[in-house]
């Protein structure tokens, strides 16, 4: 059985904790009145529809009353570790999304510390005793339902769906639950008559094929409650990948552009903080009709360098803009072939090549500042677009 937690609200529940005047307030992390863009929201503010991502000046506009505070980035990542230590007490199997997501798979700890359902329990106790915070819980033998499940019920929701309570747990639900499905994809299948799992389910698979491709399949699947991926550690992933699917579809090539750039360097971040290197980047491209691409590049030598999967990446989408130059409603950046940092390779004849070094200084420092003051404070140049769009 795997396990979905959820921290709820992380990055303003840890400002409520600390500042006891701010609970039951409006909080907002990020922004201001004036410039910026939100970074979290507490459950008060969501109320009045303030979100993440959303500029500071709309969110004052939406709740004058709200509390604006900065971002303590490094905190909430000492606070995210202390989570993450608690998570490894029950398994070693930990896949985090973010610092305050992850999947945990206990299959193999059950003999020692009870159900999965009993582990996440006590996860959110610990949790709650000695961090002072909630999380949201969802137990499951898949990775998409546990993810709904912890959803439904959140703040300090738990909520568990046996195997064989899977496709009855699905089928009500919009299919918009669905991982993939956004705004567009979620119009396409009303235009069909499909609005439920339920009803997404029992559609012929040809039909959802010939509609939307390998997209369609894959819906199909889910909505059958087939999902075979398994909770990997980063340390022992075969590849790291980040991808965004778009609200409305994209043509503009700076805009692409600045996409693969922002994904680029995620994935590149990811790799260094697990000591890893890549040998591979790979892009993955989905039309405005659903049919999806991919293309993947062999490095000369393994890298954990943001320039050198930028240029890697941003070649195979001009490529992929030539033969595919309709609307894109998804991209995505992985690398595969991934070893350890300290693992033998071959040497070059050769010194490094030209500014090699320098970018080497440059990941170091952007890393340590993103650290200290958040993702999106430093960047290259390249993601402003995709990073400061408006809504």
């Amino acid at each position: 059985m795997l396990l979905h937690i959820d921290m709820d609200a992380f990055y303003a529940s840890i400002e409520q904790r600390d500042r006891p005047e701010l609970r039951g307030r409006p909080v907002v992390v990020g922004g201001s009145a004036g410039r910026g863009v939100v970074a979290a929201a507490s459950y008060e503010a969501r109320r009045f529809g303030i979100h993440s991502a959303m500029p500071g000046r709309r969110a004052a506009e939406l709740c004058p009353d709200a509390v604006f505070v900065k971002p303590r980035i490094d905190h909430y990542s000492d606070v995210g570790r202390h989570v993450r230590e608690i998570f490894h007490r029950y398994t070693p199997l930990v896949q985090p999304l973010s610092l305050d997501e992850a999947f945990l798979d206990v299959s193999g700890s059950r003999r020692l510390f009870g159900s999965a359902a009993k582990i996440g329990r006590r996860i959110k106790d610990e949790i709650r005793s000695e961090l002072d915070l909630t999380a949201s819980v969802g137990v499951a033998p898949l990775k998409f339902v546990a993810k709904i499940a912890s959803d439904l019920n959140k703040p300090d929701g738990f909520v568990e769906v046996s195997k064989a309570d899977v496709i009855p747990f699905l089928d009500p639900l919009p299919v918009s639950r669905l991982w993939g499905v956004g705004r567009v994809g979620q119009n396409k299948l009303h235009q069909m008559g499909i609005t439920r799992i339920g009803q997404l389910r029992v559609v012929e698979l040809e039909r959802l094929t010939r509609s939307f491709g390998s997209w369609g399949e894959h819906l199909w699947k889910l909505a059958n409650g087939i999902d075979p991926r398994g909770v990997v550690p980063d340390r022992t992933a075969k590849q790291i990948s980040h991808e965004r699917t778009f609200a409305e579809d994209l043509t503009d090539e700076t805009m692409l552009r600045a996409v693969v750039s922002y994904l680029a360097e995620q994935v590149a971040q990811r790799l260094r903080r697990h000591e890893r290197h890549a040998r591979s980047v790979s892009i993955k491209y989905r039309r405005d009709d659903f049919r999806t691409f991919a293309r993947s590049l062999t490095l000369d030598r393994s890298t954990d360098s943001t320039d050198e999967i930028f240029r890697a990446a941003e070649g195979m989408l001009t490529e992929m803009r030539l033969r595919e130059p309709r609307a894109v409603r998804l991209i995505g950046v992985s690398v595969g072939g991934l070893s350890n940092r300290d693992a033998p390779q071959q040497m070059s004849l050769f010194d490094l090549r030209e500014g090699e070094s320098n970018q080497k200084e440059v990941d170091k420092v952007v890393d340590q500042l993103r650290n200290q003051i958040g993702d999106q404070a430093v960047y290259r140049a390249t993601s402003h677009q995709w990073i400061r769009r408006k809504p």
